[in-house]
């Protein structure tokens, strides 16, 4: 018993601490995307709290990490301009509807359709888009606000702390797990910067300066308060808002669900997907009523939690919590924290991120394979990670596709004496294989009666009916007697021309869903 108190309470101490780690590595990014989405700071660091704190407590992923994501905010940042931030909020509370409604009817289950070389490709551009959002912070504003690339010892200082933060995370776990290496690394980087002096390293609060033109720039704020979303509630409104709330629920559950089975294979447990729609859904309804702008799943926060030691649910709580208590009355403090220790920090999720074995995997892995990975890693990089995703799943489903119309082949024998001719398709009859099979009849030079049975062969959408009813139509025309045996009952219902064609045999027919619209 007092073995299993302690173990308790060393989980829920590694939690803590890791969702402080989190916490701090979630400010710059928060702000960040919510100037990509054109909107204020505070904006962006709500959201990250009440989209972290509702969906680690009742999503479906204990220890991944919500917030404000770059991903939703491309998407955000036309309608803010086009139409205001009333309409953002109203967008936001119908994008949780929508991703609520995916749970209930439990459509998490289709993310089990993404193919293993699209979760490599996705990975793998994960950590490049990653790596690319850090050199940003190698990039400083000159008299004219122009952004050019740091020289000299600014340059030295900054690469300086980021190889002193990257060292400290990677060495500290060889002597002591007692505290997280991340939260170890960004305290002693940030107790160097201030002990020292050193007036070259850039802080937190000198990027706030630069992305707000404001050099007394601060992440100081109070409670969000509640507030309905200014807008008419009419055709015009939804015209406006539905699209954009369509895309954004696909995108936030996109990357949710594919950081929660990225999540799964690490920790070797089992998340619930259609339980994290509707966490998703509930986080987005209520923070598009408290002034948030959304969000989703973080890969990159998620996975410095995790390599915290913070996997309960006590993690995403408390980085929450932090967060909020940053904005209330720890602004200063956190604004100190020099902008090398978090870009340090961001480096080793990358590096732990990137599927390195996939490199010496390419050679390994079928072609297509390769191709599908190499096509997700380059579409994440220049658009994004949905699209990227639907793209990977798109050519694996023609890869697919492709693959099995070959293995469609036609067994034929000449019986009675040449007055019947019998044919046995082997493989599946779908829209990739109906070109093959009916290139294989030849109802121009059989004998007066033919067999088609379907005992080795299973029709798998409406093209394999289709096709079917066709070729009966052919032999009918051509004055020749088929006979077709060994089909579903299902498949039966569906054909419109075989007619008395069809030998049913209850004890020997298959019994099998064929996916046809008209079956719906």
């Amino acid at each position: 018993m007092l073995q299993l108190i302690y173990k308790r309470s060393q989980s829920m101490k590694s939690d803590i601490l890791s969702g402080l780690t989190v916490a701090l590595a979630l400010v710059p990014e928060a702000v960040a995307f919510a100037f990509v989405a054109g909107v204020e700071p505070l904006v962006g660091l709500y959201a990250a709290f009440m989209v972290g704190l509702i969906t680690a407590t009742i999503g479906g992923r204990p220890g991944m990490i919500s917030g404000a994501t770059g991903a939703l905010a491309v998407v955000m940042v036309s309608l803010v301009a086009e139409h205001g931030i009333e309409y953002l909020f109203a967008t936001v509370v119908l994008m949780g509807i929508f991703q609520i409604l995916a749970g209930t009817f439990r459509l998490g289950k289709f993310i089990r359709m993404v193919p293993h070389p699209v979760m490599l490709g996705f990975v793998n551009g994960l950590a490049i888009v990653i790596f690319l959002a850090q050199l940003k912070q190698f990039q400083v504003a000159d008299a004219d606000g122009v952004l050019g690339w740091m020289q000299g010892q600014q340059l030295a200082v900054m690469l300086g702390l980021v190889v002193l933060t990257m060292a400290i995370i990677h060495f500290l776990p060889k002597l002591t797990n007692a505290v997280p290496s991340t939260l170890v690394a960004i305290l002693v980087v940030t107790g160097v910067v201030i002990g020292l002096d050193i007036d070259s390293a850039r802080s937190v609060q000198d990027v706030l300066a630069d992305m707000t033109g404001n050099p007394a720039a601060s992440i100081a704020g109070g409670l969000p308060q509640f507030h309905i979303p200014m807008v008419d509630i009419n055709a015009e409104t939804l015209k406006v808002i539905v699209p954009y709330a369509l895309i954004l629920a696909a995108i936030g559950l996109i990357e949710s669900l594919l950081t929660l089975t990225l999540i799964d294979e690490i920790t070797e447990t089992r998340g619930r997907g259609n339980k994290e729609c509707v966490g998703q859904g509930v986080a987005n309804v209520v923070t598009g009523f408290f002034g948030g702008m959304g969000g989703c799943a973080m890969i990159g926060q998620s996975m410095i939690n995790i390599g915290s030691g913070g996997t309960g649910r006590a993690s995403g709580i408390s980085a929450a919590l932090f967060l909020l208590l940053f904005i209330l009355v720890g602004s200063s403090w956190i604004e100190m924290i020099p902008v090398a220790a978090l870009v340090g920090v961001m480096f080793i999720v990358v590096i732990g991120t990137f599927e390195w074995a996939s490199i010496n995997l390419m050679r390994k892995i079928p072609p297509s394979d390769a191709i599908v990975v190499v096509t997700v890693t380059v579409v994440t990089v220049i658009t994004d990670l949905a699209i990227a995703v639907i793209v990977g799943v798109i050519v694996s489903a023609l890869v697919f596709a492709w693959k099995h119309a070959k293995h469609m082949r036609i067994d034929t024998s000449i019986e009675q004496n040449g007055f019947l001719k019998v044919y046995k398709p082997h493989g599946p009859l779908f829209f990739g294989s109906v070109q093959a099979f009916r290139d294989n009849f030849t109802p121009k030079f059989d004998p007066q009666e033919v067999i088609i049975d379907f005992a080795n062969c299973r029709v798998m959408d409406h093209s394999g009916v289709e096709v079917i009813d066709s070729l009966v139509e052919r032999y009918e025309k051509a004055g020749i007697d088929i006979h077709i045996r060994h089909l579903s009952n299902e498949c039966i219902r569906l054909l419109e021309k075989a007619g008395s064609a069809v030998e049913i045999n209850r004890d020997e027919d298959p019994d099998y869903k064929v996916a046809d619209d008209k079956l719906g």
